[in-house]
């Protein structure tokens, strides 16, 4: 019987040999056509038909020349940094931040844009706000907005799952439903919303203490307290968002709130272990500081005599994560935002102690290895993740 043909098969080859080789570039590079041959098992023609085409698109570009024996040097190449752009978008309380990066990862521009300056609008006007932040990192860096090929913002509070937009943000009353779209219709490009503290969990695995561990949960401990889930390397983010909003999780030491649908108020296990929580135990103990974080520091630096802060802040975390950690079982549990950074290793010793104290389960807690701007780095890699295949995975026509 005849061979059934395969039509398509050599484009596929190519185009799996094009998102190797830019791959290798992005880790490795720059790299000599020979070399990008040699680690991706190609033959000499081969891999220089794929640096051509590659070239030709505006993929790759010649950085130089590496000295070899005889004949002429080597043409070294690498990924052209403005092939594509994304920008990632933190919102807090008081300011918006946007940072523009290249494809390669390169952070080429950013911006800080107070909540209240006159010339955003202000809250009152969230479009304006973004657009100006965005339009503002993207000149900083150079990159026409038509080359913004994707722009993530991460927000406080729920965000839907299934359409990407805002259900509710805490502390921001215009951040609503129809934002994405309003966004989308203004810049003109691909926009996400995602919960800060997920993205917290994306910087966490790509570059901090969950780095190649595939299930973890991040706790930002703060002003507010959040949960991130990371499940085989994924996001977990629940039917309607709101998987990991433990700070509604009812423990012992508090009313529990009623009617809390309507977003009032807070949660029982924010009022034992949020930041004004914390600052109650540090001051019974005679640590007075202008912030939550501030006066962990400060017991921290007290040594013997500022132990009892910690341990009383342990054993109010623990609550929360052991509830967790006994529904998911994970092997590692992350502490961030301003409190649980500040605390440091003394506090995630402690919180694990408690926790294999009070529950069957015993996972590692750590401190978080990312200490700058986790939720804005968080945003710029999830940009970027798809990006690169929307423009790694379109080399062949």
């Amino acid at each position: 019987m005849a061979a059934v043909s395969q039509p398509g098969t050599p484009r596929l080859l190519r185009a799996l040999n094009d998102r190797a080789a830019l791959e290798l570039l992005l880790a490795r590079g720059p790299l000599t056509r020979s070399q990008l041959g040699e680690l991706t098992g190609l033959s000499k023609v081969t891999a220089s038909q794929l640096v051509e085409r590659l070239e030709e698109r505006g993929l790759v570009r010649r950085v130089g020349e590496q000295a070899g024996g005889r004949g002429p040097n080597a043409q070294l190449y690498s990924v052209s940094p403005g092939s594509a752009y994304v920008v990632g978008v933190e919102v807090g309380a008081e300011q918006v931040t946007a940072a523009c990066a290249d494809i390669t990862g390169a952070v080429v521009g950013r911006v800080e844009v107070s909540m209240q300056t006159e010339n955003s609008g202000g809250v009152d006007d969230p479009v304006r706000l973004v657009h100006d932040a965005v339009v503002s990192a993207a000149a900083q860096a150079g990159a026409p907005l038509s080359a913004v090929r994707r722009i993530v913002l991460g927000t406080p509070g729920l965000v839907d799952p299934s359409s990407g937009d805002i259900v509710f943000a805490f502390n921001l009353p215009r951040w609503q439903r129809g934002l994405a779209a309003a966004l989308r219709d203004d810049l003109h490009t691909t926009i996400l919303f995602e919960n800060d503290v997920n993205l917290a969990a994306v910087a966490e695995s790509h570059l901090g203490a969950a780095r190649e561990v595939g299930d973890f949960l991040l706790v930002w401990v703060g002003s507010g307290i959040g949960l991130a889930v990371m499940l085989g390397g994924r996001l977990h983010r629940g039917f309607s968002g709101a998987a990991g909003e433990i700070g509604y999780l009812p423990v012992p030491g508090a009313e529990i709130p009623r009617d809390v649908s309507r977003r009032v108020g807070k949660g029982a296990f924010q009022m034992v272990a949020g930041a004004d929580a914390v600052r109650s135990v540090a001051r019974e103990h005679g640590f007075r500081a202008p912030s939550a974080a501030d006066a962990v520091k400060a017991a921290i630096a007290a040594g013997t005599k500022g132990g009892p802060v910690l341990d009383e802040l342990a054993r109010r975390l623990a609550l929360g994560v052991a509830a967790s950690c006994l529904v998911l079982d994970p092997p590692l549990v992350v502490l961030t935002g301003e409190v649980g950074a500040a605390g440091g290793t003394p506090l995630a010793e402690r919180v694990q102690h408690e926790v294999a104290a009070i529950s069957p389960v015993a996972p590692r807690v750590v401190v978080t290895g990312v200490s700058d701007e986790p939720v804005l780095r968080g945003a710029l890699l999830t940009a970027l993740d798809t990006v690169r295949d929307e423009v790694f995975g379109s080399t062949v026509d």
